[in-house]
């Protein structure tokens, strides 16, 4: 009976963990990230990056939003140019499922006897990578780096597909800039 009370923690906490984005960030010791107060997309990465024109334009409109957030401004002169680069690869988790169930040394219980096998379930969901590039616009080279890691939404909802990639974009620039309180 306690098993069947903890069955909806459980999976709360799984769909929870399918949800979440994994973030990685890396930048120069060096950079002084206080400097650094304008922006401007770099064109030629982000053209490079397989993803569609469409998601493209949600990804840069949600750095946009989120560097705009944060009081910086595009600039025609900017100190700092944003790339972005995509990975997209399949996730294949298998669950064992096997369980014995039968006559024990003190009767009916789980133990030695009659065997139960429900089969393994093999579950695939395609999960991307978001490489956010920032650049310094003077000397061209890259002084912050943010991914995020997460299952991608792949249904035709396009508030969906939006709202994930917001949260993506979102939860990779909230590293950014190093060194800030949370």
């Amino acid at each position: 009976m306690k098993i069947l009370k903890l069955l909806p923690v459980f999976a709360i906490l799984v769909l929870a963990s399918c949800s979440s984005v994994r973030v990685a960030t890396d930048y120069d010791r060096e950079a002084t990230f206080t400097s650094y107060s304008t922006y401007a997309f770099f064109k030629p990465g982000i053209d490079k990056a397989k993803v569609s024109d469409l998601d493209k334009r949600r990804i840069l409109r949600a750095i946009d939003a989120d560097l705009t957030a944060k009081g910086m401004s595009k600039s025609e002169t900017p100190d700092l140019l944003v790339s972005i680069f995509t990975k997209e690869n399949e996730r294949v988790d298998v669950y064992n499922n096997n369980f014995a169930w039968g006559r024990g040394a003190w009767g009916w219980g789980p133990g030695f006897g009659y065997g139960g096998n429900w089969g393994n379930n093999v579950s695939t969901t395609t999960e991307g990578s978001l490489y956010i590039d920032l650049i310094d616009a003077k000397t061209k080279e890259l002084v912050w780096q943010g991914v995020g890691r997460s299952s991608l939404y792949t249904g035709s909802n396009i508030d969906k597909k939006e709202e994930r990639i917001n949260l993506i974009v979102s939860e990779i620039l909230m590293e950014y800039p190093p060194g800030q309180e949370k």
